[in-house]
């Protein structure tokens, strides 16, 4: 998916709403630990009640890798039923990876080609040489770590090297990168009062923002700094919708949950 199909469905939706898949089969309703695959019977339920109600999907691939084979094939599954059945939805493969050359090369292999997402998330501490390996792919974006919603992104993010805070220089330089025009940035919603300097540096560039709900992030205030003129905005929840309850119905829970967010982003959308 482009960055104008991404706007186009933004528009047709209403919604910039990114719905997180982070299956813990811990959480999960209990009938469901009777299916064959568990993880992908939950995933299908939620994605079916709720792909009108957002733009985009984020399976954080930890929650799959920590199932082995079975996990990963899961997660196979799940990119698979969203591409042949629901084209007009955006896949991030939350995967946070980033490593020397030839190794980056093949986690882009692994998520973009083989796994065929639209995007997958990066860590920029390695560098140019790590990054642009999945820069390289057509039409696929990279979504580069930049100032994230923990509590311990103060520990490197904020400090100041000559009088810079890093997250800025990681925004700076990685515009000179090769294909930059693919990359997008993790944003965290938690830190809401530093859109506005973030937009000053890269103004127009997508940006995915976790926190809002769960970890108390407030969707206005990041909308108030963060919205550009191509709407620009990722908005990811998970937990809040995908655990709305745990009995049989609780896709449609979900969805009750996505659609909340949904119509309090249509209000902005329409205040443009």
């Amino acid at each position: 998916m482009t960055t104008q199909e991404l706007v186009e469905q933004i528009h047709l939706k209403k919604s910039f709403l990114c719905i997180g898949l982070d299956v813990d089969l811990t959480k999960i309703p209990t009938h469901l630990l009777q299916a064959e695959d568990p993880i992908f019977a939950f995933n299908k339920a939620i994605i079916d009640a709720t792909h009108h109600l957002c733009v985009a999907y984020k399976p954080n691939t930890a929650f799959y890798e920590a199932y082995g084979i079975s996990g990963w094939k899961s997660l196979e599954k799940t990119v698979q039923y969203i591409n042949e059945n629901y084209s007009d939805i955006f896949t991030i493969a939350d995967a946070k990876r980033g490593d020397i050359g030839n190794t980056s090369s093949m986690y882009a292999k692994a998520f973009l080609e083989d796994l065929a997402f639209d995007s997958v998330t990066v860590a920029p501490y390695m560098g140019k040489d790590s990054v642009e390996p999945f820069l390289a792919f057509k039409d696929k974006h990279t979504i580069l770590l930049a100032l994230t919603s923990n509590e311990g992104a103060f520990d490197f993010q904020t400090k100041k090297t000559d009088n810079k805070e890093v997250y800025k220089e990681v925004l700076e330089v990685s515009k000179s990168w090769k294909n930059s025009e693919n990359l997008m940035y993790v944003v965290g919603a938690t830190k809401a009062e530093y859109f506005k300097e973030i937009r000053k540096i890269v103004p127009n560039s997508f940006l995915l923002v976790p926190g809002v709900g769960a970890q108390g992030g407030n969707l206005q205030d990041v909308c108030k700094y963060g919205l550009s003129e191509n709407i620009g905005l990722l908005i990811n929840s998970s937990r809040g919708i995908i655990y709305a309850s745990n009995d049989e119905n609780f896709a449609e829970s979900a969805a009750k949950k996505a659609e909340e967010l949904q119509l309090q982003m249509e209000s902005i959308l329409s205040a443009l």
